[in-house]
């Protein structure tokens, strides 16, 4: 039986954050950091292909309110380049409040604050608490 994965991404202008499934779809765990460059959909497209994943997710930051924030236009054209060069279903899922419980979570779980301080520790963790959300709506 072929294991089937999904992966989330926080998109950010500097750094995206991206989070995976275990084999079963039952759990999310923080995977990596990769600064959004020329080479970032290649560093993806290997990650999809390494891991069998079947799904994105796409974190889409609405304001307060729910309407379109500026960087929901920077996602939404993120996630064109995406689907020109990677055959891979992709949804979109409000991240709202995400970058908040993961610094939470930081610090209660990472003792260091030298190593709170990392931003990349918050992009991959953050993309973790949406795909626990989006696991959490499909389980």
């Amino acid at each position: 039986m072929e294991e089937k994965r999904i992966i989330a991404i926080d998109f950010g202008s500097k750094r995206i954050g991206i989070a995976i499934t275990d084999p079963l779809n039952m759990f999310a765990y923080p995977l990596i950091t990769l600064i959004n460059d020329s080479n970032f959909i290649n560093k993806l497209e290997k990650i999809i292909g390494d891991y069998n994943v079947v799904k994105i997710i796409l974190g889409l930051p609405n304001k307060e309110d729910g309407s379109e924030s500026l960087t929901s236009k920077s996602v939404l054209s993120f996630k064109e380049q995406i689907e020109k060069k990677i055959n891979i279903e992709i949804q979109l899922v409000d991240e709202r409040y995400t970058s908040e419980i993961a610094k939470q979570r930081i610090i209660e779980s990472v003792p260091s604050k030298k190593k709170r301080r990392d931003k990349s520790l918050l992009d991959k963790n953050a993309a973790a608490v949406m795909l626990e959300d989006y696991l959490r709506g499909i389980h």
